[in-house]
């Protein structure tokens, strides 16, 4: 009896220390992934020795935006561009950002054949944000059907390779501190740009990583990188604190006799710098505020990376706040779109002068081989 209970005993110590190891092991790796974040992941695009360099077009793009601001636009009327999913001066596709990848892939998919046949014109492609990743995602997906029909892609300010805004919204098991700087990016997200959190899921590394690898984007297509860096200035951040730290007044309507919440305005400047200065403190990384410069980069793509400060939400808002002495979004979209066709041109006289070289190698190879025959 004595021995049974001496048995007992040393296996329910063995499953406590079992059970407590495992609880052990389990806090340590919650704790290692809510201090490490998304640093493993932010530039992994740039680290994989498998993937193409980019080429630095700042310079060559900034001549091109000096010309448009004084009058001279270049852009071929033997194209039609389409914008994804916002934008002006061109054609605009009503895709909805809170859909999935596939799901806009496919209608991105019939735009282009829509306007291709239409109008009888290649497509170029301009995505701001989750409609660039929509747009290489349908030219990666259907390329056979849209070779013909699609000119170029320029990719503005997306996320390519992923969003570390996005994965730590979404990674579960985040600790202490980590949990509030979470529920502050779900405010900036929802509440700020007005997007969606299911749709952050298609964003974030792990998911960018597994598409890539099965749906890489076609080495013949011309691409075009931009991004930039928002301005994170103690003015600009003093703005979102002084409205943080409001003590608004509660006002009880006669009728209910219940008190009302008044509406507070965040300046979205304001927010996408706080969030900007985030990234910078917690990963040492730049970004607009939502998505960090390097995992905007595109491998083998022209990257345009200027010096002006703009944040992510400024391409879509920038007619609220024009300032005359810059260019606006529209000559912005127009001055990429115009050194997009410039690549696709050099591109298309590269593959042309390999073609030619290999032509030339198959003649004088049978050339060599009908001159041993004689």
């Amino acid at each position: 009896m004595i021995e049974d209970q001496e048995k007992g005993c040393l296996l329910l110590s063995k499953e406590m220390h079992v059970s407590y190891g495992d609880r052990d092991s389990s806090l340590v790796d919650r704790v290692r992934r809510t201090v490490r974040g998304s640093a493993d992941d932010i530039g992994w695009l740039q680290r994989d020795p498998t993937m193409p360099p980019v080429e630095d077009g700042t310079e060559r793009f900034m001549e091109i935006l000096g010309d448009i601001r004084h009058g001279v636009h270049r852009l071929p009327n033997s194209m039609v561009c389409l914008l994804l999913p916002d934008g002006s001066g061109c054609h605009i596709a009503k895709i909805h950002s809170e859909a999935s990848v596939e799901k806009n892939a496919r209608e991105i998919k019939e735009y282009i054949e829509e306007f291709y046949w239409g109008s009888k014109k290649r497509v170029l492609l301009l995505g701001h944000s989750k409609g660039g990743i929509d747009a290489a995602a349908a030219l990666s997906l259907y390329w056979p059907d849209l070779k013909d029909k699609v000119a170029g892609l320029v990719l503005a300010q997306s996320p390519y390779g992923g969003s570390p805004i996005a994965t730590d919204i979404l990674r579960e098991g985040q600790l202490g501190d980590y949990v509030n700087l979470r529920k502050l990016m779900e405010i900036l997200i929802c509440k700020v740009i007005k997007g969606d959190l299911q749709a952050l899921e298609d964003l974030t590394y792990e998911k960018r990583r597994e598409f890539l690898k099965k749906h890489p984007l076609p080495k013949e297509l011309p691409v075009v990188s931009f991004h930039t860096e928002a301005a994170i200035s103690p003015a600009v951040l003093a703005t979102l604190s002084r409205v943080a730290h409001a003590e608004l007044p509660m006002v009880a309507p006669l009728s209910t006799g219940q008190p009302a919440k008044l509406p507070v305005v965040i300046p979205l400047g304001a927010a996408m710098a706080a969030c900007a200065q985030l990234l910078q403190v917690r990963y040492g990384k730049k970004s607009d505020g939502l998505v960090t410069c390097c995992d905007a980069e595109v491998p083998g793509s022209i990257v345009v990376r200027p010096k002006r400060k703009l944040d992510h939400a400024w391409m879509v808002y920038s007619s609220l706040t024009d300032d005359p002495s810059e260019a606006d979004a529209s000559q912005v979209c127009e001055a990429l779109l115009t050194l997009l066709v410039e690549v696709g041109k050099k591109k298309s006289d590269h593959a042309d002068l390999e073609q030619k070289k290999s032509n030339d190698a198959d003649v004088g190879q049978k050339k060599s081989d009908h001159a041993k025959d004689e």
